[in-house]
């Protein structure tokens, strides 16, 4: 579950369509739209509380242990995960207000190449 709540990643055929050249075409509210329901869904399933009595610290200290490593990186996920929801949340504004692919730091154009892999980006790569 977490190796998929850290994915940055997005499905080609969840955000980005095929122009009729067969070219991927860049949407980036699309794109952010879906990472956001992503992020969304995720950072709900960390922050289901753990079902009671699912956690037991028994004669066995190798299954309540094994469970709080669980618990502590779950927690790690979810920072990093909110984190991420931060940005998109900042880059959906950003198109709202006009200002998307321009860095939030210095006003310079953010890279193309840098929006097209990671559409959330509101800083250039300087400034990152």
């Amino acid at each position: 579950m977490l190796a998929t709540a850290l994915a940055g990643s997005l499905p080609l055929d969840e955000s980005r369509a095929k122009d009729e050249d067969g070219l991927v075409a860049h949407d980036p509210a699309a794109e952010l739209a879906a990472k956001r329901a992503s992020l969304e869904e995720q950072l709900e399933v960390l922050r289901r509380p753990p079902e009671p009595g699912s956690i037991g610290f028994g004669k066995r200290v190798g299954e309540g242990t094994s469970q709080a490593v669980d618990r502590i990186t779950a927690v790690s996920a979810e920072e990093k995960l909110q984190a991420m929801l931060t940005d998109v949340k900042r880059a959906q504004e950003k198109l709202a207000e006009g200002t998307y692919g321009r860095c939030d730091a210095c006003g310079v154009e953010i890279a193309p190449e840098r929006l097209e892999a990671r559409p959330w980006a509101t800083r250039c790569v300087d400034h990152a």
